[in-house]
């Protein structure tokens, strides 16, 4: 059955807020997003916490929060202490695609996190969790291989300051052949529903966000064709999808925000220096410190970040050299040190979600009441904490769902997301208050995502109260006249995009 109400098509920019597109939008490097924006609603959408993309866009597909589908970031729990796994999916949750497909709606979707297509009335071109995971149906990805003549590229590897050039043209040219690729699929298929993602948004903000926010004059043009590449994507897809000449509406989505990452709270530091963490023959290797100490002033000190960034691209692409650098400061990751960790006596820790403190199930002493009562005082101690502004989160009370088996006991959220909680060892402090030049990239995500509305039957709206991610999925439902579960967490907004099942 071919449906007759509007098609929706979504396109989904990881990571992109208004903070940075009103710039690029009114200097004229984004002509069709500013059109779409202009023209039609504009709010801010605010994402699901923590606001990583596994948990937001599963939040998005599903209209579930984490604690609906149980996901609160990458990765989970498997096994040990020290041991986590890749999430699976969100499945056997059903995708807004997966009821549209079930109603007669053909659907298309491409580049979403998952680690294989799965059947359904439509197709699926899965990315970002493997560089070439199953499709639906199979060979599909050879058929657009074939369409475009080269082979899809894959997520962007790590970036590396001497391969600037090399990684900004990568992501550029992913960038348009996904666009291509794209319509070529909306010729082949004409799908009534489909959503495509570009995932390389958020990777280029995390790395050259201070680039990107300083003033106009001092962007590179490699950061500006970027961003116009974005822009001629979402105009060509915009036009294949409305070829067929059938009302329709675009909706420009984000999962969550990004901002300035100005520090760094090394929560199992902090775990360790209140006692609540222990290990055994003495702690973690004291070299790390010495070496972390010297690699922070080496930094500050005039000239000391361009010896340093060469050094980092260097260690980051040499196994060797990576096993010099434990060899000579001492293991960093959790996953490392984990096997120091006195397990019997140690009460929580942060591992694998980042935001996250877990209570130890592996502490033979650790009854309901101590645990209940480490809770309370692991709380107390982190919102009196002076060197930030912590907010201390209770899953039980943050979300709707009660999937909470894999939850952290608790979860952090540090000076409005602008210092990042990290799991690893790399400094000898809790706090890392000026994140330097050779460490994670100058962005993070926030809260503050993106929503533009624009097509048949929508009319212009500037709305300054956020929707939230969790409304997309029953608004989409409910726009193309598909019964909405109750189940879902957000509210529909059909309304104010019009036309039928508005």
């Amino acid at each position: 059955m071919r449906s007759e109400s509007r098609r929706f098509l979504v396109l989904g920019l990881d990571g992109a807020t208004f903070d940075l597109l009103d710039p690029l939008m009114a200097e004229g490097e984004m002509p069709f997003l500013a059109r779409l924006a202009g023209g039609g609603l504009r709010a801010p959408l605010a994402s699901v916490y923590p606001p990583k993309t596994i948990p937001a866009w599963y939040s998005f597909a599903t209209g579930l929060d984490p604690g609906a589908l149980g996901i609160f970031g990458f990765t989970e729990p498997d096994g040990g202490p020290g041991k986590s796994r890749l999430v699976q999916t969100y499945r056997p949750t059903e995708a807004v695609w997966d009821r549209l497909g079930r109603l007669g709606h053909s659907v298309g979707v491409i580049n979403f996190p998952l680690r294989a297509g799965h059947p359904l009335n439509g197709f699926v071109l899965p990315g970002m969790l493997s560089d070439r995971p199953p499709t639906w149906p199979e060979g599909l990805r050879e058929e657009v291989e074939r369409a475009l003549g080269e082979p899809l590229i894959p997520e962007l590897p790590p970036y590396r300051e001497a391969q600037r050039d090399e990684w900004m043209g990568l992501a550029t040219r992913a960038v348009d052949q996904r666009a291509r690729a794209t319509e070529a699929l909306v010729r082949a298929r004409r799908p009534d529903f489909l959503f495509v993602l570009f995932r390389e948004t958020d990777r280029i903000q995390h790395q050259h966000w201070s680039e990107l926010t300083g003033p106009p004059g001092r962007v590179g043009e490699d950061l500006r064709r970027f961003w116009r590449q974005i822009d001629r994507a979402l105009e060509r897809i915009d036009t294949a999808f409305r070829a067929e000449g059938r009302p329709a509406v675009t909706l420009v989505v984000s999962d969550h925000g990004h901002g300035a990452a100005r520090s760094d709270f090394f929560t199992n530091r902090w775990l360790e220096a209140e006692g609540f963490l222990r290990f055994r023959n003495g702690g973690t290797d004291r070299r790390r410190g010495l070496v972390a100490r010297l690699l922070v002033t080496v930094d500050r000190i005039p000239g000391g970040r361009r010896l340093l960034r060469p050094l980092a691209d260097r260690l980051r692409s040499s196994p060797r050299l990576d096993a010099l650098s434990t060899a000579v400061g001492g293991a960093a990751t959790f996953e490392a040190v984990a096997p120091r960790i006195d397990w019997e006596r140690t009460i929580a820790y942060s591992y694998p979600v980042p935001e996250g403190i877990y209570l130890n199930r592996y502490n033979p002493s650790l009854t309901a009441e101590t645990a209940r009562d480490s809770i309370r005082e692991i709380r107390r101690r982190l919102e009196s904490y002076p060197g930030a502004r912590i907010e201390v989160l209770s899953p039980a009370r943050l979300y709707r769902g009660t999937r909470l088996g894999n939850a952290p006991a608790l979860l952090l959220r540090i000076d409005g997301l602008a210092t990042e909680p990290r799991m690893d060892f790399s400094y000898p402090r809790p706090m890392l208050k000026e994140r330097p030049g050779y460490f994670y990239g100058s962005g993070v995500h926030r809260m503050n995502g993106i929503l533009v509305a624009s097509g048949d039957g929508v009319r212009a709206e500037r709305v300054s109260e956020p929707f939230s991610l969790l409304d997309l999925a029953p608004t989409i439902l409910a726009a193309m006249g598909a019964p909405v579960p109750a189940s879902m967490g957000g509210r529909s907004f059909a309304d104010r995009l019009g036309g039928a099942g508005g």
